[in-house]
């Protein structure tokens, strides 16, 4: 058992202390980047669109074509699942703590650059736009598995569930700063620069200056990385990591007595004889025999709930006129109509999307994962469902509960799959490959993030009733089919890591349910 080595004992029953919420703090302020960074463009694209697609032979404010729109909102997408590939496996093979800081700096230094453009032409601008939010995206996708990681392997078994679904609520706390920094920004330069509709005057409606507007969103995204990056490059290697897979129990015994405050005992023959009984790698079939099952159950899981949760992200810019949150974009200006988009991501963020997630950090370890995460697919499915079988009545008749219904799909899916698929990776899997697992698990949520992007958005982009009905019921299907592959994973409440995943010596669930009877 774990209770074997002291070092994973005193990480595991370590009461909770001021260094567990600085880890919080310190990696849930890469997650807070990467839903600033990933969300922010959802409010800029229209914006966009005015500023460089306005065709003088249409009577119509200028739109980004749907090809442009899904790469520039994908693009970085596609960076983040081959972050993740990446840096997860070299979480594993290098140690977490000495990738943890270039995520931030590709992080800071690309988002500043996605602000920039090399010439005016629209296809120079964003040409350079969609490179530059590749490889910010390749940065968020290593802090994936390595903010998962750490924090699982920093935490407690009580509340370990608590702890890094805190890390990843700050992804919650990004989405909501990413509305708000751009209803903020929008209603200064409304302030500073007259502004007339389209209607009233088709060039005048898009001022010049909103072109310095959308940079400075972007470029903001930089911040929180680097105000975190010091506190980052400060904290020891995990305990786990240094004495179960360097195999230096005495590094380990030292870093986790200074940061717990207490004193360990090294064990170093103990050490090795634990390393000794888990050198198998990923592709082994004793890996397949033991993990194989849960790494079906989180990645197809993962893969299903962001094929719903980022298209109800990135397409709710669409979806909000629908619902008379904003004006008509005709009968606004470029930057009225950015103020009013970013608004209503705000109160959506604020009354949907926030509450969910810190729901889920104050129940997890009460509830678990397993009830908490089929419940909420339940619930999307069921809320996705009735707003594409009736999608027409509630627009036209019934705008308050289209939006209640819509805030409620957000809700559930953050007290739900969104957090718990984020969790189960980080606790299921054996130290010497948990990096790499998650990576995989979130480079699969990212493929099914890249089909909302590139295919679910495009039936919402022209706001057509049809259209959107056929995305909505789209997006419960996947969820139901979330609900069943959930069935796959197990329950990791109260539990220490080794004991879940069989690391120390004991036969883990799937394991048991291999063996003939």
């Amino acid at each position: 058992m774990s209770d074997g080595l002291a070092v994973l004992h005193a990480l595991d029953s370590a009461r909770t202390q001021w260094y567990h919420i600085t880890a919080i703090v310190i990696a849930g302020m890469g997650f807070f980047t990467d839903a600033y960074d990933l969300f922010c463009i959802s409010t800029v694209t229209k914006l966009l669109g005015r500023l460089y697609y306005y065709d003088p032979t249409k009577n119509k404010p200028g739109k980004l074509p749907h090809s442009v729109n899904n790469f520039v909102v994908g693009v970085a997408l596609v960076g983040t699942l081959s972050g993740q590939l990446v840096f997860g496996w070299l979480g594993d093979k290098l140690g977490r703590k000495k990738v943890y800081g270039m995520t931030l700096i590709l992080m800071s230094i690309c988002a500043i650059c996605s602000g920039l453009s090399f010439g005016f032409s629209n296809k120079s601008v964003i040409t350079t736009l969609c490179f530059f939010r590749f490889w910010l995206g390749f940065g968020i996708g290593g802090d994936y598995p390595l903010s998962a990681t750490i924090m699982s392997e920093y935490a407690n078994k009580k509340t370990r569930g608590a702890f890094i679904a805190a890390v990843f609520a700050m992804q919650g706390v990004g989405i909501v700063f990413a509305g708000l920094v751009s209803m903020i920004l929008s209603k200064l330069f409304l302030l500073k620069y007259e502004t007339v509709s389209f209607d009233d005057d088709h060039i005048l409606s898009t001022q010049p200056e909103a072109d310095y507007l959308w940079r400075i969103v972007l470029m903001l995204g930089a911040l929180p990385a680097l105000l975190t990056y010091y506190w980052r490059m400060k904290m020891p290697e995990t305990g786990r990591y240094t004495a179960l897979i360097e195999g230096n129990a005495k590094q380990a015994a030292a870093d986790m007595g200074r940061v717990l405050e207490i004193e360990i005992q090294a064990e170093a023959d103990k050490v090795a004889e634990f390393k000794a009984a888990n050198e198998y790698s990923l592709w082994s079939r004793e890996f397949f025999n033991r993990h194989g099952r849960h790494l079906i159950g989180t990645m197809s899981t993962w893969f299903l709930l962001d094929i719903a949760f980022y298209s109800q992200n990135l397409t709710q810019k669409d979806i909000f006129p629908a619902m008379n949150l904003v004006n008509q974009d005709h009968e606004v200006s470029a930057l009225r109509e950015m103020f009013e988009t970013s608004r209503a991501m705000f109160v959506v963020a604020m009354l949907g999307t926030f509450p969910g997630y810190w729901f889920t950090v104050f129940f997890i370890d009460r509830i678990g994962r397993y009830i908490i995460q089929l419940v909420g697919f339940f619930m999307m499915s069921l809320f996705m469902l009735i707003i594409g079988i009736k999608y027409e009545y509630l627009r036209d008749d019934h705008t308050w509960l289209f939006a209640v219904l819509y805030g409620l799909t957000f809700f559930f899916a953050n007290f739900g799959p969104n957090s718990t698929t984020f969790v189960l990776p980080a606790e299921l899997f054996p130290t010497r490959v948990r990096s790499t697992c998650h990576a995989l698990s979130a480079a699969a949520g990212k493929a099914g993030a890249m089909i909302g992007a590139f295919v679910v958005a495009t039936y919402t982009l022209d706001g057509k009733a049809n259209e959107i009905r056929i995305a909505m019921i789209t997006m419960a299907c996947t969820n139901i089919l979330g609900f069943f592959c959930t069935f796959l994973v197990t329950e990791t409440k109260g539990r220490s890591l080794e004991e879940i995943s069989g690391e120390d010596g004991g036969i883990n669930e799937t394991q048991m349910a291999s063996r003939p009877s």
